[in-house]
């Protein structure tokens, strides 16, 4: 049978686990997963899934992948598991953030290993991830994550040195949406707005954007010049924005998250500037 395994059963492994049932592509009883946390557990198990307190026992029955949904600090002792499963013929999909996969391939030797960010929103289905594959995984393995990846959102494989730009952009960026969302319906409020009239506007104004760029291919500027009539409201609104340095906030924001996230992966600060230019 069809099985899959999470090592980890935090947020982002959650939002994973209910994308891929919510999709069909497994069911509740063919997800194997390991927690250290009894809480964590309990809530899993309430789900119907698999659960144990065991590593080694989700690499034992998960037949397709094992996705390693650990916190960075966390990853080592569980690629020690893995490791030692000497049975596990799955790929080994891990959503560290900031681990190599010179990291995972020297912890985990002769394992298939493809390395993911995803981010938060893939909990409604709507993801926005990043994979870059080990040097061992197959075609066969890009095409699974694809395909589980994809059942959650929209995915996209880049080289893995570019995979700390998708982390600083679509990995942190539904923060950076969330406060955009939180200031606009502050700006309702201040302009009069009930609370959840605003708050309700301004995501859905959010979203509704999103679609336009997403669905016409269009350049974004164009479509802000569409809105944006001679001597109107827009361009008094897009202007207050660029006093407060709007844009310039919104690319140090990805950028220092990018760099956090090569400093979180050992990158020396040296290349880091010299390299990358952050």
């Amino acid at each position: 049978a069809n099985t899959i395994g999470f090592i980890g059963t935090g947020a982002m492994a959650s939002s994973l686990i209910g994308g891929i049932i919510g999709k069909g592509l497994y069911t509740p009883d063919q997800i194997q997963c390991s927690d250290p946390y009894p809480p964590a557990r309990e809530a899993a198990s309430k789900k119907g899934y698999n659960v144990s307190e065991s590593n080694s026992i989700v690499c034992t029955n998960a037949k397709d992948a094992v996705f390693l949904a650990v916190k960075p600090n966390c990853v080592m002792s569980a690629c020690k598991d893995i490791a030692e499963a000497e049975q596990l013929d799955a790929v080994i999909v891990s959503i560290a953030a900031g681990v190599t996969l010179e990291a995972l391939e020297n912890a985990m030797p002769g394992k298939r290993i493809v390395r993911v960010m995803p981010n938060t929103p893939c909990l409604v289905g709507e993801a926005a991830s990043g994979f870059s594959l080990g040097t061992l995984a197959t075609n066969e393995d890009r095409k699974l994550v694809k395909k589980l990846l994809d059942a959650v959102g929209v995915s996209v494989e880049v080289p893995e040195n570019l995979l700390n730009a998708v982390t600083g952009l679509s990995g942190s960026g539904p923060a950076y949406v969330f406060q955009f969302i939180e200031a606009l319906s502050d700006g309702g409020v201040r302009a009069g707005l009930p609370r959840q009239v605003a708050t309700m506007l301004a995501a859905q104004t959010v979203k509704g954007a999103a679609e336009m760029v997403l669905n016409t291919g269009k350049h974004p500027g164009e479509l802000k010049d569409g809105v944006t009539s001679p001597g109107g409201t827009t361009i008094a609104g897009v202007e207050a924005l660029e006093k407060g340095g709007f844009r310039a906030s919104t690319i140090s924001a990805v950028t220092a998250a990018t760099k956090r996230s090569m400093q979180l992966g050992g990158v020396p600060d040296e290349e880091i500037s010299n390299r990358y230019g952050l």
